[in-house]
């Protein structure tokens, strides 16, 4: 149910349309499966991590994108499974809503497959996308059969992204790839390495730690000591 106001308007105009105010919520229905959540939280978490240090970018997932002052019940309004959109605040919103945010669309956009949202994902989203919001990346993934594919915006139309070696494909807006790694889809950097998660980044420095402690004592020295 929208948690979006409802205001009074002129009777020239449809009952079904209403002028919402800027400030309205996420109207998404819950994720279909825990994979499609664990999915979207890993991109979340590890652009969010990568780029820690970064104040000019916006990245949600399962959030209600609202384009249209003239707002419909049923129409006009998307929420992507995961976007970004760069060149803003970076804050938190209750959902993006496109005319109080200078008229910016997301720079990428990717959709979580289901059996229930695949045609929708690769025909209706992939043409609004295309078409009305103008966003310049596009990539949907299945995390069941492994289903991935990426498009990027040229001349008006959306032209399919080949893989390269190693069956990535690249983000011009992101400056990433995107890639399949361990079933799930995940960011690499441009050269080829894996953007970590926090916890493999914990983790990762612990057993270099490791590492050097045992060489240490190979050594008979105390790492204490050091």
């Amino acid at each position: 149910m929208s948690l979006a106001k409802e205001l009074d308007t002129p009777q020239d105009i449809t009952e079904d349309v209403i002028f919402p105010p800027g400030d309205l919520y996420s109207d998404e229905p819950p994720l279909e499966t825990e994979l499609h959540l664990r999915q979207i939280i890993l991109l979340f978490k590890c652009l969010e991590w990568l780029w820690k240090d970064r104040n000019d970018f916006y990245a949600a997932g399962n959030l209600t994108i609202y384009y249209s002052p003239h707002q419909r019940r049923s129409e006009d309004f998307r929420g992507p499974d995961f976007f970004v959109v760069l060149d803003t605040e970076r804050k938190l919103r209750k959902s993006w809503v496109v005319w109080e945010e200078d008229g910016k669309y997301p720079h990428v956009i990717v959709e979580i497959l289901s059996e229930s949202t695949a045609n929708t994902d690769r025909e209706f989203k992939k043409k609004l996308y295309q078409d009305t919001f103008r966003t310049p990346d596009y990539f949907w993934f299945d995390p069941y059969t492994l289903e991935f594919a990426g498009f990027h915006l040229l001349d008006g139309q959306y032209e399919p992204l080949a893989v390269n070696e190693e069956g990535h494909l690249w983000s011009q807006q992101l400056g990433l790839y995107l890639g399949i790694y361990e079933g799930l889809l995940r960011f690499f950097t441009p050269e080829g390495e894996l953007v970590p998660t926090p916890e493999e980044t914990a983790e990762s420095a612990q057993k270099k730690a490791e590492r050097l402690a045992a060489k240490l004592r190979e050594l008979n020295i105390d790492p204490d000591n050091i």
